[in-house]
């Protein structure tokens, strides 16, 4: 006997299924044998098996893939695991335990590295290596890649820091064009100031400020800011000094250049007649300081530069700009100005903000220089210029002597009481621990100029208000907040990011750009930005 199946198909799909006896060929659908199965069971049915089965087959792949590695029997292992529930919890704990395994594990230097996923997948679907394996190579793939990237860091930091020593073309050009318009225009070649300013050079009731610089852009931007924003730009007199290589076209510019009723002397170091015992003090100073930088420069590898921030102070103190002469002679302002009292000293990397008329009226009481000492943080709020961050404090002598932990005050915006430094041996300290750090192997301080002069001024230095001098906009990422930075008297560029430079931070270098003299024809002419 058997069975016969009758599917009754309409246009709405199967309307019933019916099953019946067909050994005699008797039988009909009323007949006992014949069965009927409702489209309303059937398929849900359907259902359940079209989710199920993909499932199942995938499942079972995975586990067959899986065992051939794990399982000396396929079968056995495939048995096991569909009807064992703590496969997936297994697995989560051997992963776990490779993982912890492959981090406290040393890697294998020797063995060829995998650069990529796909390599990875591979290596483990061909050679069909366990959990451990797998973890032990994502770690080596895995720091292989973030040594690259440290790496590539490391060597833009430097690159970066390579840009900021450079000259612009444009800057040359400018010096160019002014060292040539100073041999053909007689007015660049004119009496500065003019003669009948120069009883002014002396006078006391004026208020004086020093520049020494070699850039003629950034003097030009340091002097305009400063007349712009002076309640009393006929009281201002500005004194220059410069090398001999730029006093042609920083005379051109500041001749043929006018500045409202201020008054611009330019100086050149050849135009100075200095006494036997100070050309051999410069000298004598200049050599100390470069070999510092060279021992720094010599000793400073590429492994150095694996730490972030720890060497940053490092890549910036070996700047060239730390050698120039322009730079170093700061401690011989008395001896550059004799017949000066009082004086602003500004670093060419300024703007001026605000009047500073108020400066000439501060009472140092009895100490030699005015200074920033905490930031516009807050007191002993000085981040990246503590003590600590120019000295050497492995040495006992430093150690000894001063606290890792103080604010060092600020260069670049001082007021100096020059009557005040002539009675006393600030310089001659200077220079004596010049020869202390020789002595002992130049290790005391980093390269720069600042470190011996915090020790010079020491007991010096009258701490004046934080919003008079905000430095650090020529880092990186200048962090100073919007409403300081608008409420500081001077902003200083402090750092490689110059704003005369291409690698000068944009959300600052506007404040510098808009005191460029635009209109002028070499600064057109040579394409400066501004």
């Amino acid at each position: 006997m058997w069975r016969k199946m009758k599917f009754y198909i309409s246009t709405t799909g199967i309307k019933r299924l019916t099953i019946s006896s067909a050994g005699t060929g008797k039988g009909s659908p009323g007949s006992p044998a014949t069965r009927r199965i409702s489209r309303r069971r059937v398929m849900p049915l359907l259902l359940v098996l079209a989710l199920v089965l993909p499932f199942l087959f995938v499942r079972i792949a995975v586990i067959v893939l899986d065992s051939s590695t794990a399982c000396s029997s396929t079968l056995d292992c495939v048995g096991w695991r569909i009807f064992s529930g703590g496969d997936e919890s297994t697995l989560r704990e051997e992963l776990a335990r490779a993982l912890l395994e492959a981090k406290d594990g040393n890697l294998n230097n020797n063995e060829q590295g995998i650069e990529s996923f796909n390599q990875l997948v591979q290596e483990m679907t061909l050679k069909q290596q366990d959990v451990k394996a797998f973890a032990f190579k994502t770690k080596a793939m895995l720091s292989r890649m973030e040594h690259k990237v440290q790496s590539a860091r490391q060597r833009e930091s430097v690159y970066w820091h390579l840009a900021s020593h450079g000259v612009p073309k444009s800057i040359h050009c400018l010096c160019l064009k002014l060292a040539e318009e100073y041999a053909v225009n007689a007015i660049a070649r004119s009496h500065l100031p003019p003669p009948e300013y120069v009883s002014r050079l002396s006078d006391p009731s004026f208020h004086h400020l020093v520049l020494l610089t070699d850039n003629v852009l950034a003097a030009s931007v340091v002097i305009s800011s400063t007349v712009q924003k002076s309640a009393k730009p006929e009281k201002l007199i500005f004194h220059i000094v410069t090398d001999k290589k730029t006093y042609t076209p920083m005379h051109a510019w500041f001749a043929i250049n006018s500045f409202q009723s201020a008054v611009v002397e330019v100086k050149g170091l050849h135009q100075y007649d200095w006494s036997q015992e100070v050309n051999v003090g410069v000298k004598e100073m200049l050599e100390i300081h470069r070999r510092i930088w060279r021992r720094y420069y010599r000793n400073l590898k590429e492994d150095d530069f694996e730490s972030d921030g720890k060497h940053k102070r490092f890549l910036e103190a070996l700047s060239p700009s730390y050698l120039s002469l322009m730079n170093l002679l700061r401690i011989y302002i008395p001896e550059l100005f004799p017949d000066l009292n009082k004086i602003v000293f500004l670093d060419d990397d300024i703007v001026v903000q605000h009047d500073l008329s108020s400066l000439w009226e501060l009472d140092l009481n009895g100490n030699v220089v005015g200074a920033v000492v905490n930031s516009w943080c807050g007191d002993n709020c000085c981040p990246g210029r503590t003590y600590g961050d120019y000295f050497n404090f492995s040495h006992p002598i430093i150690s000894s002597n001063f606290d890792h932990d103080r604010c060092a005050w600020l260069y670049g915006m001082n007021v100096f009481d020059l009557e005040a430094w002539r009675q006393t041996n600030i310089t001659e300290t200077y220079h004596q621990w010049l020869k202390l750090n020789q002595k002992s192997g130049l290790t005391f301080w980093h390269p720069g100029i600042v470190p011996p002069a915090l020790i010079a001024f020491e007991g010096h230095v009258h701490p004046i208000d934080p919003l008079w001098h905000v430095a650090g906009l020529g880092s990186r990422s200048p962090e100073v907040p919007e409403d300081i930075l608008e409420a500081a008297s001077v902003i200083h560029f402090s750092g490689p990011a110059k704003p005369w430079l291409e690698i000068g931070s944009p959300e600052v270098r506007g404040l510098w750009n808009k005191h460029v003299n635009s209109s002028n024809k070499f600064v057109r002419q040579c394409r400066i930005m501004g």
